[in-house]
């Protein structure tokens, strides 16, 4: 059965490839995007071994840089109407970068590459209704400070702290995203995977350096805490994506997260502060504009 063409980035690997494979055993004809065309090629083998529907396709982006996410926009709007778009993508740096556009490195991958690619495809997803939109979230967005008037927080840079921000940043825009397309017949959902073992929690989460001083002061509870909750698989950790993507008891309904264990949850209180979700738009816009200025 074909269910329409899905997109999923940062597909190749973890949790975005395990979605994607969800997704075409669904019976969706899945794009999946990354950097690496090998990863890429590997990926594709593994979704077309579980296919329904169409072939996978993969395309080649740096989801860091701006102006690849406008033109893997334009590829994928001139392919068609489009059924769902996952946002998958996402990454932690343990030191402190800018992207090629001179954006804070967290900032940019976490929250201005899916908001620019989202905004980008609103015409497809629209042709394709009814269709989903959903970003995948995190629960590092309890240690995130809630602050947007300027790209970086005020104070030093703690690598953990700077990737709940984005995706605070991520998850506030998807509430303003899903008020904005109310009754157009595109939905939009949040989902938390709950974690998973994959290659940007293998290693990044074992350094105290990546948390604030007073964090560091309890580093041996901590970190049993990080090694909780990124031990289980990514097959696992994908099933509140493909559920929100996929799952007829979510038909016109929008604006919901979803939790580890695929149901709605409720969302943290402060991705929902009126005024944070205004400083996020405006900054957003600021800082992604549709087309390059």
């Amino acid at each position: 059965m074909d269910r329409g063409r899905a997109v999923v980035t940062a597909g190749t690997g973890g949790i975005g490839l395990e979605t994607a494979m969800g997704l075409a055993a669904a019976g969706h004809a899945v794009t999946v995007v990354g950097r690496d065309a090998r990863r890429g090629a590997l990926a594709l083998e593994r979704i077309g071994s579980v296919a329904t529907s169409a072939k996978p396709r993969f395309e080649t982006t740096d989801l860091a840089s701006l102006d690849d996410v406008r033109a893997l926009a334009a590829r994928l709007a001139a392919a068609g109407p489009l059924t769902l778009l996952v946002n998958n993508v996402g990454g932690m740096f343990t030191d402190h970068r800018q992207t090629v556009d001179g954006i804070e490195a967290s900032f940019a991958v976490n929250h201005l590459s899916p908001y620019l690619l989202t905004e980008l495809l609103l015409e497809p997803l629209h042709a394709g209704g009814p269709s989903r939109i959903v970003n995948v979230s995190s629960g590092a967005i309890q240690a995130a400070k809630p602050v947007f008037d300027a790209v970086e927080p005020p104070g030093a840079y703690y690598a953990f702290h700077w990737y709940g921000r984005a995706k605070l940043a991520n998850l506030a825009y998807t509430w303003e995203l899903a008020e904005r397309l109310r009754g157009t017949g595109v939905s939009v959902f949040a989902a938390d995977p709950g974690g998973a073992a994959t290659e940007m929690t293998d290693g990044t989460l074992l350094s105290p350096e990546i948390v604030s001083p007073g964090l560091r002061l309890m580093w041996p509870l901590v970190r049993r805490v990080f090694e909780r909750s990124t031990s289980g698989p990514a097959s696992e950790a994908s099933r509140s994506s493909v559920f929100a993507a996929t799952d007829a008891s979510l038909a016109g309904r929008t604006g919901l997260l979803i939790g580890s264990r695929s149901r709605p949850v409720p969302p943290a209180r402060r991705s929902t502060d009126q005024r944070l979700i205004k400083d996020v738009r405006l900054l957003s816009r600021r800082l992604a504009p549709l087309r390059p200025a």
